[in-house]
């Protein structure tokens, strides 16, 4: 693409030299003679007439055809801009700006030649040129290897950036480097993550284009092809790029191609009908008049991109007038368009889009502080007047031009940063098609590099058109947005925005669009259902609400009740001989430590805290202990009471009622001495139990000491073995009422449920280990109430004619002396 640049340099001669002109002599198109000129080469005509040269004779000069509107009228705003100088008191007094336009004819030749010849500077010229050194500002439409300062108005590749290759380069409009993030920035706002790309196959477009892409990977757009054009290309190759993206499945196209480029692609496409595709254009054709004027390019409306800040305030503040009346402002007259130039109407003099126009207007303007600073300095430096004319030196140049900075009337600041380049600002332009059907290009956005990161892109977005005429923002993905819940998985093989979509796994949420990776809940949270948030795990524990928690306390409840209403018909009938017999003072106990086994399984049903984690083990241990060492009492009696038969024996005097008494206490002060041990050194506390279960919290007991809690059962497994022992031994004794024989039962039916009770306790999950916990609190209860206190019941209750002294002893047992 061609561009415009300023170039500053010095080129001069010594009176007794002479210097002469090789070949044909170029002349400018437009010229006017000043104390200091400024030349300019513009594409005035858009097309060169080649010949085919015979090599006979010296060629004729190339012709151009195909006039060009848009350029003529940079070259006028170069000749404005330089007039409104000249007629300035302020800047520059005493000296006069002149020019020298010529035209590149849109072809790089024919740009170098004039390039060449306003450094030779021929013609009227050689006069000056003998007596004093002449400074000329040369405005080039291409990037020449000349070593003096240069200005450019239109020359965005970001490689001119470069000050290795270009010290002496300078521009006043933006980096393509900034238009490429800006596009990038743009096309992700609208969540297009999937787009095709097109652009010129020169280095306005490729470097454009290699920058956008980069910045596009950074922003997670994927481009589905990119393919690179000419306007030279063939119509095979045209037709190529045409069918790739009809063919493909992104439906929005970036378009980094330079006008005399895009339009031969557009001629083939309108050739085939709307495309359907929305565009997103770069600043060299997004304001293209001659595109939005083709009805054939109707397939644009919709098309956004941006474009160099539009400057109606700048011809306003210049001539003093307004394109629209206000009725806040009276400006006084309607901008016509027309101010100081002819009365055409064609694109000449179509200020309505001054976007580039602004930028060859700032570029004469820096020029020209640039050489008021230079006049300033020597002034003061040597004291010369101001109608004497300085020399200047193309370093001098370059440096003051490194330094400029000035204000436009419109309020704009004027500076260059380190790579020659002023800050980027960009207006979001987009097509919008009006009711007579014409195209118009409509602001409704605002890119600018000045402002903080969150404020750079600002849409207006309720303003927008799209392809088609559509008010809602097209869609163009590769894959379905994936929705909270899920994360992104990559199709193997493919770009990274084409994607399935996996459900979190439990315990992992996201809770935004499109994520990447699934989040861990923290530990006391859970995912729910829909993956989206995290939410407090359901603590779970046996409580008196639930089903099993109302059952387990009503057997509790019932249990109590029983061996209350016991105890109630052994007090009833404590003087009958089946309640005398066999010590009743240790029934009374042995019911009354039963009933506290029956209560102290409640202890374990309700929502653990640091004191009932702690009463209830202690509680179980010592009431049971308490219950084992009553019946382990009951058994050494019947084994005394039949040792006491044999001849000379006294076993019942050592071990009476109070030696009974004092065996109970002792057994269950050990059981006391290691709970007390347990809770001194490492107590049971509540525990929220997470391993177990992942999506809930089990809140149990912890026994703190593992020791101690074996401990207690250990020691209450003791007793309990001990006493079967016995039992079993006494069992075969003869007696009407032995009591041994139940006592066997009992104590197995005990063993049997705590010898189950370890394996089930250990692999009970959650609030079932207190469950099992306290079924076999309760079962071994039962087992000891039901078989020693049910057939004595049912002998008190309903067979009283065998509650007799005569019937407990038995015709066998005369002799035996039997202690009540």
């Amino acid at each position: 693409m061609l561009t415009v640049m300023v170039l500053v340099m010095v080129v001069g001669c010594l009176g007794d030299q002479s210097c002469s002109l090789l070949g044909q002599t170029t002349l400018p198109v437009l010229s006017a003679d000043g104390d200091f000129n400024i030349g300019g080469v513009f594409s005035i005509h858009s097309q060169p007439l080649f010949k085919v040269h015979s090599f006979t004779s010296i060629p004729e000069k190339t012709a151009c055809i195909s006039f060009n509107l848009r350029e003529f009228q940079f070259a006028q705003t170069l000749i404005f801009a330089l007039e409104e100088i000249n007629n300035r008191s302020d800047l520059l007094p005493g000296l006069s700006l002149g020019y020298q336009v010529y035209d590149s004819c849109a072809s790089v030749p024919l740009a170098i030649q004039s390039a060449l010849a306003l450094m030779n500077s021929p013609g009227i010229h050689d006069s000056l040129i003998s007596t004093l050194s002449v400074s000329y500002a040369l405005i080039f439409d291409t990037n020449l290897p000349i070593s003096s300062t240069q200005i450019s108005h239109f020359a965005t590749c970001d490689c001119l950036s470069n000050r290795k290759k270009y010290p002496s380069f300078f521009r006043t409009i933006p980096s393509d480097l900034y238009q490429s993030k800006a596009l990038a920035k743009l096309v992700k706002h609208f969540g297009w993550t999937w787009v095709g790309v097109v652009n010129s196959n020169n280095d306005y477009g490729n470097n454009g284009m290699a920058t956008f892409i980069e910045s596009a990977h950074q922003e997670g757009v994927c481009v589905e092809y990119q393919e690179a054009i000419y306007r030279t290309d063939s119509k095979e190759k045209l037709l190529k790029t045409v069918r790739v993206m009809r063919r493909a499945t992104a439906r929005v196209v970036v378009l980094f191609v330079g006008l005399g480029d895009l339009i031969p692609l557009l001629n083939e496409l309108a050739h085939e009908g709307d495309p359907g595709l929305q565009w997103v254009g770069s600043e060299s054709w997004i304001t293209a008049r001659i595109l939005a004027e083709k009805q054939s390019y109707g397939f644009l409306r919709g098309a956004v991109g941006f474009a160099i800040g539009n400057v109606k305030e700048f011809w306003e503040t210049v001539f003093q007038c307004s394109f629209k009346r206000s009725r806040e402002e009276n400006r006084g007259t309607l901008c016509t368009g027309a101010e100081s130039l002819a009365g055409l109407k064609n694109q000449y003099n179509d200020v309505s889009d001054l976007r580039i126009s602004s930028k060859v207007y700032t570029a004469v303007y820096a020029i020209a502080h640039s050489l008021h600073n230079i006049q300033t300095y020597l002034k003061n430096d040597s004291g010369r007047s101001n109608r004497s004319v300085p020399t200047y030196t193309p370093q001098q140049v370059l440096d003051y031009l490194r330094e400029v900075r000035f204000t436009m009337k419109t309020g704009e600041e004027i500076l260059f940063n380190g790579h020659g380049d002023t800050v980027a600002r960009y207006e979001l332009i987009n097509w919008q098609q009006e009711a007579d059907g014409t195209l118009n290009f409509h602001s409704v956005g605002l890119y600018d590099t000045s402002m903080p990161p969150e404020k750079t892109l600002i849409i207006n977005q309720k303003k927008m058109v799209w392809a088609g005429g559509q008010a809602e923002v097209p869609v163009s993905v590769c894959s379905q947005s994936c929705p909270p819940g899920t994360r992104k998985a990559v199709q193997k093989g493919k770009h990274v925005c084409c994607y399935d979509c996996i459900p979190c796994a439990e315990g992992e949420i996201s809770n935004i669009t499109d994520s990447n990776v699934c989040y861990h809940c923290d530990l006391e949270y859970w995912s729910n259902e829909k993956r989206n948030l995290c939410v407090l795990k359901p603590v779970e524990f046996l409580s008196f609400e639930e089903i099993m928690g109302r059952v387990l306390v009503c057997f509790s409840l019932f249990g109590t009740g029983v061996t209350t209403l016991i105890a109630v018909v052994f007090f009833i009938h404590r003087d009958t001989p089946i309640v005398r017999a066999n010590n009743s003072e240790l029934s009374f106990l042995l019911l009354f430590s039963l009933t506290l086994c029956f209560l102290c399984s409640l202890t374990f049903i309700g929502r653990p805290s640091e004191w009932s984690c702690m009463l209830r083990h202690t509680a179980f241990g010592i009431t049971f202990v308490l219950c084992i060492s009553c019946v382990l009492g009951k058994t050494l009696v019947v084994l005394m009471a039949f040792r006491a038969t044999l001849p000379g024996s006294n076993v019942m005097k050592m071990f009476g009622p109070p030696q009974q008494r004092f065996s109970v206490l002792a057994f269950t002060l050990i059981q006391v001495l290691i709970c007390v041990i347990w809770l001194t050194i490492s107590p049971p506390f509540p525990y929220k139990n997470m391993l177990h279960y992942k999506e809930k919290i089990i809140l149990e007991c912890n026994v703190g000491s593992p020791f101690g809690f074996w401990a207690v059962l250990g020691y209450i497994g003791l007793l309990a073995l001990l006493c079967f022992v016995l039992a079993f031994l006494a069992r075969k004794l003869p007696d009407n009422f032995n009591e041994a024989k139940f006592i066997t039962f009992s104590m197995l039916i005990f063993c049997a449920v705590w010898i189950t009770f370890i394996p089930a306790y250990v692999s009970s999950p959650g609030r079932f280990t207190v469950a099992v916990e306290i079924f076999a609190i309760l079962a071994s209860s039962f087992g000891l109430l039901f078989c020693i206190f049910a057939h004595k019941c049912f002998i008190i209750l309903l067979r009283p004619e065998r509650n007799t002294k005569k019937h407990v002893m038995g015709k066998t047992t005369n002799d035996i002396h039997v202690h009540y």
